[in-house]
């Protein structure tokens, strides 16, 4: 009988676990010290969608893969689950949340499959045991920061606490621009601290409200940067100068030189 793909992956796995014949540095890893690794293969793969490199997003997918099972096969060892149970409680939780192709619900647009997707994951939250108090008390802790404020705003959002329009937002963030400038005149760190942070919450919150998902936007403006900034050096280079050699008032005009060429 031919060995699946997957089934080759989960062997190669316990036999890099074995504690007598693995690898020495396989067999000492804990969920705590893979967990990094397991963050960084999830954007590893975000990077190779965003290159349009199909072979390489294959690559990537198999290295975010081989980070469940590492997961699995530790947790199989401590006789909590293994990689069967997993792939089955996913499963059970896509028909779940998805009544509307395994039910009887009806949803004719994306709009209406995230509305009966948040009812479900709601229910789900309701059968949990009492210690969760709190509605925000399950968005992760350990999520980039912009796409943590997202997904607590959202949840507040769907009890009722949310800006009536989205332009609302922008008056709160023009009063948060406020407290900043008072922060900073103050010249206390722990204030200006604080207030840094209430105002990309406000602009993070302008944003959901705009269907935009900040987490990408920031991302994508990273990239912008670094391209455009690439092509400052590059000019420099062409004309033998440095940085330092170059006024800011110059190194401005070569920046609006380069937005200009992404716009032609």
């Amino acid at each position: 009988m031919k060995t699946t793909g997957i089934q080759a992956l989960t062997d190669v796995m316990t036999r890099l676990r074995d504690p007598e014949t693995g690898c020495p540095w396989d067999i000492v890893q804990t969920f705590e010290t893979i967990a990094p690794y397991t963050i960084e293969e999830a954007y590893e793969v975000a990077d190779a969608i965003n290159s349009g490199d199909m072979n390489h997003v294959k690559e990537e997918l198999g290295d975010l893969l081989l980070q469940v099972v590492f997961h699995a096969q530790m947790a199989s060892e401590q006789g909590l689950f293994d990689f069967d149970d997993v792939a089955a409680a996913v499963a059970a939780k896509m028909i779940s949340r998805h009544p509307h192709v395994f039910g009887d619900k009806s949803a004719k647009t994306a709009g209406d499959v995230i509305d009966i997707w948040e009812d479900q994951k709601d229910k789900e939250r309701a059968r949990k045991p009492k210690e969760v108090q709190s509605i925000l008390d399950d968005v992760p802790l350990a999520l980039p920061a912009i796409m943590r404020a997202q997904k607590l705003q959202k949840r507040a959002a769907r009890v009722g606490f949310e800006w009536e329009k989205a332009v609302d937002v922008l008056d709160k963030l023009e009063e948060e621009i406020a407290e900043l400038r008072a922060a900073i005149g103050s010249k206390d760190p722990k204030e200006i601290h604080g207030e840094i942070g209430d105002m990309m919450f406000c602009v993070v919150n302008f944003g959901r409200m705009l269907d935009v998902d900040c987490e990408q936007s920031l991302r994508d403006t990273n990239d912008k940067f670094k391209r455009r900034f690439n092509g400052i050096e590059n000019d420099l280079k062409q004309r033998n100068k440095q940085f330092t050699e170059m006024s800011l008032q110059e190194l401005e005009q070569i920046w609006q030189a380069q937005k200009l060429k992404e716009r032609a």
